[in-house]
């Protein structure tokens, strides 16, 4: 079975891990420094904090904002429901805007429109690792005065006019998932902007608690318990040191995908992008007005020749929850139809071109013959 996705450990961080469980320090320890340093370099400087997963990243960023009842932030149709989980879970309520059919980023003219009172933040998606409009961006956040929360859990790599995302900006979250760029096995990390910002995540991610230099502890508010092991720091000092290859290897794989998608009917690609493009995912939507299967007829049948395909993701307004604060069918058009079509191709760093080829042949064949 072809997976649409499948981390690389490399010997070396395998080695680490092992010396790592040999140290006795497994908790929060030298390695999360490391990892931290690290990144730090990465994105040109600036502060980084490593927690379990982009999630607590997220709902850390938006406390530290300040935002939590009565409040509201401006937010995609499409993306994991995480992104909207985590404003949910402050207190404040989510005001989706639809995306670009082919970007899946959000519409920043509707974010625009979308703008009251209670608008404290901005919280975009680099969906499947493609920018959002950077300079568009941050003008409008600018001119109302807004915070920006960038979800770049897709985006770890990516960068906007040469400069790499996490970089520059607001406060920006990345994801360390297993079916992301890079993991640490699970995990997560904020790009910061001052002291207290750094100060507060430190207390958020571990129950609150101030130390003073005598050790005594005191606790300020209650905190969640989000900090990352060493064992899974080590794992991440590996996978970011291969990561500039693996990324260039994924662009290399996606132009074979380019070139090679031509079946009629054919797939809606999605935007290319430049060279700023990580390519977390490859996901196409399917021609299913032209077609006598629908997804999962599609899904099935590439399983049935041995090649997985995920779904990335169904429109979060339609979601149960998101139904019962009165979002329905309809609202966001693009997202619904992204969501409704969808299909994750297989992508990740040791897939061959024969791999991709497989895929393409494939899924062309799938789709010739359940042409209407």
């Amino acid at each position: 079975m072809l997976p649409f996705t499948r981390p690389t450990i490399d010997e070396a961080t395998i080695t680490a891990v092992v010396e790592t469980l040999r140290s006795g320090w497994l908790a929060s320890g030298p390695r999360v420094l490391e990892f931290e340093q690290a990144l730090s370099a990465y994105v040109g400087g600036r502060a980084v904090r490593v927690v379990t997963s982009a999630t607590e990243a997220m709902e850390i960023a938006l406390l530290i904002c300040g935002i939590g009842p009565g409040d509201e932030v401006i937010t995609p149709a499409m993306s994991f429901a995480a992104t909207a989980n985590v404003i949910c879970r402050v207190g404040a309520r989510p005001v989706f805007v639809d995306v670009g059919l082919a970007s899946r980023n959000i519409d920043l003219a509707a974010t625009e429109r979308a703008i009251t009172p209670k608008t404290r933040a901005i919280l975009p998606v680099h969906f499947a690792g493609l920018p959002v409009d950077m300079d568009a961006l941050y003008a409008l956040a600018g001119k109302h005065k807004l915070r920006v929360i960038e979800d770049a859990a897709h985006a770890i790599g990516s960068a906007w006019q040469g400069k790499r995302i996490g970089s520059f900006g607001d406060i920006v979250c990345f994801s360390f998932h297993p079916n992301k760029n890079m993991n640490s096995i699970e995990g997560g990390a904020l790009v910061l902007n001052t002291t207290a910002e750094i100060t507060a995540v430190e207390q958020h991610r571990f129950h609150g608690i101030q130390k003073d230099v005598q050790g005594n502890v005191d606790v300020l508010f209650p905190g969640m318990k989000c900090n990352l092991s060493d064992v899974a720091a080590a794992v991440g000092i590996g996978q970011l040191r291969a990561l500039e290859a693996n990324n260039a290897r994924r662009k290399t794989l996606v132009a074979r995908y380019y070139a090679r998608l031509q079946t009629s009917p054919a797939f809606s690609l999605p935007e290319r992008g430049d060279a700023g493009h990580s390519w977390h995912i490859f996901a196409p939507l399917l021609p299913l007005a032209e077609l006598k299967i629908d997804r999962a007829g599609f899904i099935a049948r590439m399983r049935e020749r041995d090649i997985a395909v995920g779904i990335h993701y169904p429109a979060l307004h339609l979601h149960s929850y998101y139904r019962s604060l009165g979002w329905k069918h309809g609202d966001f058009p693009n997202a619904e139809r992204i969501g409704g079509s969808i299909v994750t191709l297989p992508l990740f760093a040791a897939m061959s071109e024969q791999d991709v080829d497989r895929v393409v042949t494939a899924s062309q064949q799938i789709l010739r013959e359940q042409r209407r």
